[in-house]
């Protein structure tokens, strides 16, 4: 049941540029976090949407790289929902940040969205069905109950006019995230894959689409994550404050 989840010790994102509690189990942000929140190039004034923001790892990268944002969350779970909060007090940027409680498919709560510039979400996803019992217990299922039309949807919705909206999602729902965006009426499609090595198929990608565009769909070029020693120097650089390639395109 929501309302259970308990928050760990302090951890950091960005090299310690973000500080972050997450609960001891079920949703944690990471690396599909961080890089979600690169794709995003907001400018000072401009207002950011992260649609099912968990402990708010998304946000606040995205607030620690580019300053000056207004950052608007929506998470159902009241317990993460605070968490978010402290979380935004904690690095500074309460006064930035605005957390909604509620469903991504709640009419009410679309009402309450401000005009955005920028809309992103990392969906609730368990790899290969293995869902942490808590989460099971508190009737999760893979996409948190929804389609990803629901969550395409949210973003579309909020956008400004050349709005861009973004989600980071495991390869095996590509199909799904471009059709949903579509059916949301976005256009521009771009594909970031993200390869955990070289010569390797990519488990996870970056998708984004623009409010308004005609543009053709593409393809991106990628970002290889692991090498030899390690992270790749690109990944390194993301994984301490820059930007994707793209962000900005």
């Amino acid at each position: 049941m929501a309302g259970t989840l308990i928050a760990g010790e302090v951890h950091t994102l960005l090299g310690g540029m973000v500080r972050l509690r997450q609960p001891d189990h079920g949703l944690r942000a990471g690396l599909d976090a961080v890089m979600l929140a690169a794709s995003v190039d907001a400018r000072p004034g401009q207002v950011v949407l992260d649609a099912g923001c968990g402990p708010g790892g998304v946000f606040l990268s995205v607030l620690a790289r580019c300053p000056g944002v207004r950052a608007v969350a929506v998470e159902r779970d009241p317990v993460l929902a605070a968490l978010a909060r402290e979380n935004a007090a904690l690095n500074g940027w309460a006064e930035q940040v605005e957390v909604l409680e509620g469903d991504v498919a709640d009419p009410l709560l679309r009402a309450r969205l401000p005009r955005c510039d920028h809309a992103v979400s990392n969906p609730p996803y368990w790899p290969g069905g293995s869902m942490p019992p808590e989460a099971l217990r508190a009737g999760a299922t893979h996409d948190g109950g929804l389609g990803l039309e629901a969550w395409a949807s949210l973003l579309a919705s909020s956008l400004r006019g050349g709005g861009w909206a973004a989600m980071v999602l495991p390869a095996a729902r590509l199909d799904e995230g471009i059709a949903a965006l579509r059916g949301a009426r976005l256009g521009g499609i771009a594909l970031m894959p993200l390869w955990p090595r070289a010569g390797l198929a990519a488990k996870r990608v970056l998708i984004r689409a623009r409010q308004g565009s005609r543009s053709p769909a593409s393809v991106l070029p990628g970002l290889v994550l692991h090498g030899e020693n390690g992270w790749t120097d690109a990944a390194d650089a993301v994984l301490r404050g820059a930007l994707l390639p793209w962000a900005s395109g």
